[in-house]
């Protein structure tokens, strides 16, 4: 017979607010009844201004009504809050479980948790962890052969990649997904299920939900048959391949003997963007002004075409007209049919799908393309907007459309994208402006993105029919460009002499901003 459930309550970045999170605590159990611990994951702390309502619990002049559990640092402008890394009981009811480790209940519950971000360098701060982290709390679990998991893993960044078979993402600030398979269905005995839960911060202004309760029997009180029961929404392990041929799959390298992978395998970076030579050259020397680039000596070449595409500039089919500049990788073009005038493609040069098949050389000078559209828009007080749709495409287009500042702030467009998405039953997800694609989107995912001038990128993975036009009608809708008459580029249509004045407009004015033009 199951003991009793644990009631639980979790919590995302407090950052301070921590009146506002106890009162809505106290409303919640004085209408749901107790509820026997809280775990606060992210930032628990916030600014200097918040520290007043800090001292209040730490000089026992209030006490938080619940057992509440929380992440250690996770900057270093909390880290002065934190006396002991290891853990330690902070005001009464108010303990930090440490930087990472086991913490078991009297409950026989156990709950996993690394607190912090992840580091690009050893030695690591004091609020960050490394792979040498994340393999000593590993390493100890999966070496007893009893070893059946953990009840909880906290952390303050999501696991790297762990939304690839979500459905249904609110945003990046709150993923309820489905459960998640820890077994390959029909090939492996059947295990128990995870469930992926990100929370918000504590009254952000979107009203996102922070607070999330739940009801759970320590695994090692389960009934195995209870335990291993699949719920109806279950989706794939998103870190394991299927077993082929009947062999199985190789453990990480940093689960054995072998090289290391680098450490931002394990997290979804939610810090300050890497360096170009990070990003694309991990584990070698970091490079100097002296050190000359060790480039491979025959370049990866792009995958072929199966038939005629009308974007490889090499094919017959592209209509070179339109073309503004040509770099050694991609090439820039104006769109044919264009929402306006400026309304720009970057494509590789080679056959591309989409970003995430990009090779490395090719992203490094798409990303330059980028920096020039952006520098571009902006000495014409415009916004630089970018979309993607992989889906029914079989070349990349990175489709540019700048929007006028005083037409619509920024808000205003992601708000618009947003909007509409929701009318068409679609939710977009909010990812940070640093994050590469391919940390969400692995390659063959059919998906649609949105950068905004800010960097901000709004995220959706096609799951079945997705409108063609989406990324057209919403920047054609009346709230911002005005021109819903424009959404289909098939109504757009010039003759190939009002194109090449167009294109030859749009090379002169981009000129001074085109770095290939200056190579």
């Amino acid at each position: 017979m199951e003991d009793k459930p644990l009631r639980v309550l979790a919590c995302g970045d407090v950052e301070g607010r921590i009146n506002a999170l106890f009162n809505r605590v106290n409303a919640i159990q004085k209408k749901s009844g107790q509820f026997d611990l809280l775990l606060c994951v992210g930032e628990f702390f916030g600014t200097s201004e918040a520290e007043a309502e800090w001292e209040a619990y730490k000089s026992g002049a209030k006490k938080a009504p619940i057992h509440t559990y929380i992440l250690g640092a996770a900057s270093q402008e909390t880290v002065k809050y934190f006396p002991n890394s290891d853990g330690c009981e902070l005001a009464e009811n108010i303990t930090c479980l440490g930087r990472r480790g086991i913490f078991t209940g009297a409950s026989g519950l156990q709950i996993a948790y690394v607190s912090g971000r992840e580091a690009q360098q050893e030695p690591a701060p004091s609020h960050c962890f490394t792979s040498k982290d994340i393999i000593a709390l590993a390493a100890p679990l999966l070496s007893n052969s009893k070893f059946r998991g953990v009840d909880i893993l906290l952390t303050s960044q999501w696991p790297r990649g762990v939304w690839q078979y979500g459905n249904s993402p609110v945003s990046a600030l709150l993923c309820s997904f489905n459960s998640v398979l820890n077994h390959v269905v029909l090939q492996e005995n059947a295990q128990h299920v995870s469930r992926f839960i990100a929370l918000a911060s504590v009254n952000n202004p979107a009203k996102k939900k922070y607070l999330y309760a739940f009801n759970i029997v320590p695994m090692k009180n389960m009934d195995p048959a209870e335990l291993v029961k699949q719920p109806q929404d279950v989706t794939e392990n998103p870190y394991r391949k299927p077993v082929k041929d009947g062999k199985k799959e190789k453990p990480p390298p940093s689960m054995t003997g072998a090289e290391e992978e680098p450490v931002s395998q394990f997290f979804f970076d939610l810090g300050q963007k890497k360096p170009q030579h990070q990003q694309h050259h991990h584990g070698r020397k970091r490079q100097t002004d002296g050190d000359r680039p060790n480039y491979p000596k025959q370049p990866r070449r792009p995958p072929q075409p199966t038939g005629p595409c009308w974007f490889c500039l090499a094919s017959p089919e592209v209509e070179k007209h339109l073309v503004i500049s040509i770099g050694t990788h991609c090439y820039m073009a104006l769109a044919k049919g264009g929402l306006t005038p400026d309304h720009v493609l970057l494509l590789p040069i080679g056959h591309y799908q989409s970003v995430v098949d990009l090779a490395s050389e090719v992203v490094e000078e798409m990303e330059k393309y980028k920096s020039a559209v952006k520098k571009f828009c902006k000495s014409r007080a415009q916004r630089c907007i970018m979309f993607e749709r992989n889906y029914r495409s079989q070349h990349l287009q990175l489709q540019v459309v700048p929007v006028s500042m005083e037409k619509c702030s920024t808000e205003d467009i992601k708000e618009a994208f947003m909007t509409q998405a929701e009318e068409q039953q679609m939710e977009l997800m909010e990812i940070p402006a640093h994050t590469d694609l391919k940390q969400i989107a692995p390659p063959g995912t059919p998906y649609f993105y949105v950068e905004l001038d800010t960097g901000e990128k709004l995220f959706y993975r096609i799951k079945k029919k997705f409108p063609l036009q989406f990324g057209r009608e919403v920047l054609a809708s009346e709230a911002l460009l005005n021109i819903p008459m424009r959404a289909d580029w098939r109504e757009c249509k010039c003759t190939k002499e009002e194109e090449e004045d167009q294109a030859k407009q749009m090379r002169s004015d981009f000129e001074p901003f085109d770095f290939a033009h200056e190579d």
